[in-house]
């Protein structure tokens, strides 16, 4: 009897461990086995952060970096109770392997960013350390709806997954029909200020200005891209021949000045008051860091530059967006603090 009772035991415990793990594609082709039920993620930069904030703020065990007073009142409140960590890459890197175990994460999201090899060195120092890591395609917005899908199945959060992956669909099939029939000579040249004297920007390939492509405009600032990180420095002059019809501004600082700053009253888009400033609460809608909310952002540059092709009432589209990815609902003056 006491031989039988064992042998079950084993069974069950042979049984139990078969289903604590499985093995996964990740979105850069890595087979990768993780535990079979995820409760605890950290994700290694702010881009796959808000990804996971969007499927379900409980399952992060820490923040990139701490939101701002001003923004907690757009954000779910669990999401802003937890611990600030750090990060592993970008400006949010200040973590150590140390204080990343510490926190005992079943699994560590990495973004397949152009890192130089950086991520899959950490991805192999994680799995010496019995961490799993997985990376997600987070460059592009086209990339977007399978990401949500990828990281629902994984986590799982499949349905909601789906949901957000299908507004993501539908917004880029939406304004691709609606881009796609802009003419040539029609489509808006844009010039893209950041930094706060307005004088960084990117150029047309860089994953930093991808909206301006996507609303169907034309980057001023032509060529293939140095490097990931961008901010190339231009000077007035250079911008002066450009002569943009838009100017999108990412610093405040800059667009509060730059109206009243004579040496750029000579560019089309400051006399002509086409100059826009970049929503950013709780998160940016352009850039930096490329996420999610660059879907709303698409929307929002897009009906600034062709209101009579593409009509919406961005401050109804803003509060569905937010109260669909960001769980929270917004009041008129909120959304006119968001919207300047």
């Amino acid at each position: 009897m006491l031989r039988i009772v064992i042998v079950t035991m084993l069974l069950l415990l042979g049984l139990l461990t078969s289903v604590q793990a499985r093995e996964i594609t990740d979105m850069a082709g890595r087979r990768v086995t993780v535990p079979d039920t995820i409760r605890r993620v950290f994700s290694g930069s702010p881009p796959s952060t808000y990804l996971l904030y969007a499927l379900d703020p409980n399952l992060l065990v820490g923040l990139n970096f701490a939101p701002r007073p001003e923004e907690k009142r757009f954000l779910r409140p669990e999401f802003t109770r937890l611990p600030v960590t750090g990060g592993i890459f970008g400006q949010s890197r200040s973590i150590n392997m140390e204080a990343l175990l510490a926190l005992k994460p079943d699994l560590v999201l990495l973004w397949n960013w152009k890192d130089g090899g950086s991520g899959l060195q950490m991805a192999e120092r994680l799995h010496k350390s019995g961490i799993a890591a997985v990376f997600v395609d987070l460059e592009r917005l086209e990339t977007c709806p399978e990401a949500f899908i990828f990281l629902g199945d994984l986590v799982g959060r499949a349905e909601r997954g789906r949901l957000l992956a299908n507004y993501a669909r539908a917004t880029l099939a939406k304004i691709a029909a609606v881009t796609s029939t802009i003419p040539e000579r029609e489509r808006r040249t844009i010039y893209y200020a950041e930094g706060v004297d307005g004088l960084a920007t990117e150029r047309e390939t860089s994953v930093h200005a991808e909206l301006i492509k996507l609303a169907g405009a034309k980057n001023v600032h032509r060529g293939e891209a140095f490097d990931t990180m961008g901010m190339e420095k231009i000077s007035l002059e250079q911008l002066l021949l450009y002569n943009p019809q838009v100017i999108v501004a990412q610093e405040r600082a800059f667009f509060d000045a730059v109206t009243h700053d004579k040496r750029w009253q000579g560019i089309r888009g400051i006399k002509e008051k086409q100059l826009l400033l970049i929503p950013r609460k709780p998160f940016n809608w352009f850039d930096r860091p490329p996420s999610f909310m660059r879907l709303l952002g698409l929307k929002w540059l897009t009906n600034r530059l062709y209101p009579q092709r593409y009509p919406i009432d961005i401050a109804r589209e803003t509060k569905e967006f937010y109260r669909l990815f960001l769980g929270v609902e917004l009041s008129n003056k909120d959304v006119q603090e968001i919207l300047h």
